[in-house]
């Protein structure tokens, strides 16, 4: 299971409205906020790729500015994760390996322009 904790920005003409509709969203749980319009939620997934579809609906939600995830946790996940590197090497094979063009190398840095459902999906599927 993930947590995740999320800050909300709106206006704060509109706070009381998005509190509102976050409360009735069924998507997360409402903990605080202050008068800058400043709110903080938490979501909760079975994994990223349902996370972030959490988070999509909360964006979509009017006035809310922003809604920027700023701590998640998932005990499982780091497990597999520590077992993955614990088990691999310090330096990926692909950047030893003089063989392999540039363009066949994937770049998971940028995410701001990619579809980051898609993205969770294959880094749930595959680890990388």
């Amino acid at each position: 299971m993930n947590i995740s904790s999320i800050v909300v920005q709106t206006l704060p003409k509109y706070l009381d409205s998005v509190i509102e509709n976050l409360k009735k969203s069924g998507v997360c749980d409402y903990h605080m906020h202050d008068e800058k319009g400043r709110i903080i939620i938490t979501i909760e997934g079975e994994n990223v790729e349902e996370e972030l579809k959490k988070l999509k609906v909360i964006e979509a939600i009017p006035y809310i500015g922003s809604a920027d995830m700023q701590m998640s946790y998932s005990e499982e996940e780091l497990a597999s994760h520590m077992q993955v590197l614990e088990n691999s090497d310090a330096v990926p094979k692909v950047l030893n390996d003089k063989d392999v063009r540039v363009e066949d190398i994937v770049y998971h840095g940028d995410l701001k322009r990619k579809d980051l459902i898609g993205f969770a999906k294959q880094f749930d599927e595959t680890g990388k």
